[in-house]
């Protein structure tokens, strides 16, 4: 009996390279895990170096291969120095970006300060376009082979979200920038650009408060979790069609869909919703 011919024996992202921030833990780490089962190099940028090298390290634990940047996301320098160590890592070469790294810094409309404004919309939509212009002349190539950039997006930034100004202007930004990405360098360079919008992931920053928190690029320290998160899930699922909360995986796994080959004619686009993603 003949074995089944596989259609991608290697693995879908087979001898690529990315970049994905914010993926020390949660849904970063577990796309840069799914990328690396798929045989992508993956780099692990994130703000906490030592949390990225205990991804990177279990990664590799895994069979995959994967490189831990440690850096502010929204400093300049540190951008430099990422893509400089991602083109390095992957022989001169990245093939794809996914801007992951954020978390919301909630208030009412009449509360929020300008710090809080501008440090949402800095990590939200200047980083992810600095990064991805720092990263210009390895997407900008004819080479053949497959680019791809990813912005994270939230279902915030396409209904709004009371609360959320701040988070969801920064959320339907990445929209606009997106489709500009994927109107400038596909005709030429064949680059894809989409974003994902989730919904309902149950993560460390959308749990009920427990002691949990992230430290802003300032060094303060910023609580994450919200009153009523989605560990109680009862509360939530009623318009959710799949009636669950989903999970980093199934985060992961709608980006990974998204940069495979199976794809490969959707760019400038934005998938997810209420109804799962």
């Amino acid at each position: 009996m003949f074995a089944p011919k596989l259609n991608f024996p290697q693995g879908m992202l087979a001898g690529q390279t990315a970049i994905i921030t914010g993926a020390a833990q949660g849904i970063g780490a577990e796309t840069a895990l799914l990328f690396s089962r798929e045989g992508c190099k993956v780099v692990i940028a994130d703000i906490d170096g030592d949390k990225a090298a205990a991804t990177a390290k279990a990664i590799v634990a895994d069979g995959g291969v994967a490189l831990a940047v440690g850096g502010d996301i929204t400093n300049k320098e540190s951008i430099a120095s990422l893509v400089k160590q991602a083109a390095e890592f992957g022989d001169g070469k990245i093939h794809i970006i996914v801007n992951n790294a954020g978390y919301a810094w909630d208030d009412s409309i009449d509360k929020i300060h300008d710090k809080q404004w501008e440090t949402i919309i800095s990590l939200h939509n200047t980083a992810p376009f600095k990064l991805i212009r720092e990263a210009a002349p390895y997407f900008m190539v004819k080479d053949g082979e497959p680019r791809n950039i990813v912005n994270i997006s939230s279902t915030s930034g396409i209904y709004g979200n009371a609360g959320q100004a701040s988070y969801a202007l920064a959320k339907a930004g990445l929209v606009g920038l997106t489709k500009t990405v994927a109107q400038e360098w596909g005709p030429e360079y064949g680059v894809r650009a989409n974003t994902v919008a989730f919904g309902a992931i149950k993560t460390r920053l959308t749990q009920a408060p427990s002691g949990q928190y992230i430290v802003r690029p300032d060094g303060e320290k910023h609580a994450v979790g919200f009153h009523g998160g989605y560990d109680e899930e009862e509360k939530w699922v009623g318009d959710i069609p799949l009636r669950r909360i989903g999970t980093p995986t199934d985060a992961a796994r709608a980006v990974l869909g998204v940069v495979s080959p199976l794809f490969s004619y959707m760019t400038g686009q934005v998938s997810g919703g209420r109804g799962g993603m």
